[in-house]
């Protein structure tokens, strides 16, 4: 019998210590082995029983959240969860909570508080599983390296755009993208791609899974450290070079075509895979629209949303690649798409920002 998933709660709500640990205890796998109030009472039992994941809040007394994910990180790494606010001070320090380390987030609403986590239960378990399998070796690389974050029927993306013969019509363009797409562990390893990035290359398209309020300052948080601009993608924009976009959260982008131009079309529609923005339907777009004139890219991340799309990427004469399980903090998307056959490379993180310059040029 395998090891429970060891994990402990840091929160300065008693409702939510009890809702989060009722969720995820009704796991055969998982095993609470302990809550605390704030930091300080939680280092204490955590020194007897360290756990295998941390949920963790940010603000509460006598040490912050942040200051303890930093300490954390720098003496005994362990993958955190950030049990956030949606509230705008809320997002912004946890985009700094995942530069430096956290692995997920679990938002939560001021009001309704019980109720939501309640429904969020399976949500929260994934998060929890996603975290217990991170590669901490290659998560402490991506954030010590200094730079130049209930159950549904399974839905696919045919439910935003059916599949077709891809490429069939298309005629030419000179006109390229690159379309990557990630999940946990994803804006450390965006932030490692990106930042090495000229500041004029070939338009970007993202799809990082994140909730809502969350991608527009996780956006901005990297244009302020990139050469080129970095920005939440609203519906309309165009796909240009020295332009990433990142899919809203809480909203699928897709790829259109006009002309010889590309745009982003960003519009709602149900969880495709369980993710709203969904990998599957970005990619699947971009292999109807675009096909042999993008590049396809998948990294880290649990789970297998953008393995089919991929392969249609890939059946479309798009070039795919896939990261390679060395740099992954959780090696699921991209083993999926390996798996079925959709990558024609297989790519360490380090080796990605080379091959997005040599492609547009």
């Amino acid at each position: 019998m395998q090891n429970k998933i060891k994990v402990m709660i840091v929160d300065d709500s008693a409702l939510v210590r009890q809702v989060v640990t009722q969720a995820i205890s009704k796991d055969p796998s998982i095993e609470v082995i302990g809550t605390a109030q704030d930091p300080v009472y939680a280092l204490a039992k955590m020194q007897a029983n360290w756990p295998d994941v941390l949920v963790l809040d940010i603000e509460m007394p006598r040490m912050d959240g942040l200051t303890f994910l930093k300490k954390i990180m720098a003496e005994h790494p362990t993958p955190v969860i950030i049990c956030s606010s949606l509230a705008e001070r809320g997002a912004q320090v946890t985009m700094e909570a995942l530069a430096v380390g956290a692995v997920n987030i679990i938002t939560k609403p001021k009001i309704d508080l019980k109720a939501f986590l309640e429904d969020s239960a399976n949500d929260i378990l994934s998060a929890v599983k996603a975290a217990a399998r991170t590669n901490i070796g290659a998560l402490r690389r991506l954030t010590s390296t200094p730079t130049p974050i209930p159950s549904r029927a399974r839905i696919s993306a045919d439910a935003m755009l059916p599949s077709s013969h891809f490429g069939a019509k298309m005629y030419g363009t000179t006109d390229k993208l690159v379309a990557i797409g990630t999940s946990t562990g994803g804006t450390q390893a965006l932030e490692a791609v990106l930042t090495r990035l000229p500041a004029v290359c070939t338009g970007i398209v993202i799809v990082q899974h994140m909730p809502e309020k969350f991608t527009a300052m996780f956006a901005a948080r990297l244009d302020s450290l990139c050469q080129l601009e970095i920005r939440e993608g609203k519906d309309g924009d165009r796909v240009r070079p020295g332009l990433a976009l990142i899919a809203p959260g809480g909203r699928h982008m897709m790829i259109k075509r006009s002309g010889a131009q590309y745009y982003v079309e960003v519009k709602d529609g149900p969880l495709v895979n369980r993710h709203k923005p969904s990998v599957d339907v970005l990619f699947r777009s971009v292999a109807q629209v675009a096909g042999k004139n993008a590049l396809g890219i998948i990294m880290t991340g649990m789970g297998d949303d953008g393995a089919r799309g991929l392969k249609e990427m890939s059946e479309s004469g798009a070039t795919t690649i896939a990261e390679d399980e060395s740099t992954c903090v959780v090696f699921g998307m991209p083993k999926e798409a390996i798996k079925l056959g959709g990558a024609d490379k297989v790519v360490p993180l380090d080796k990605i920002p080379q091959e997005i310059i040599t492609y547009g040029t």
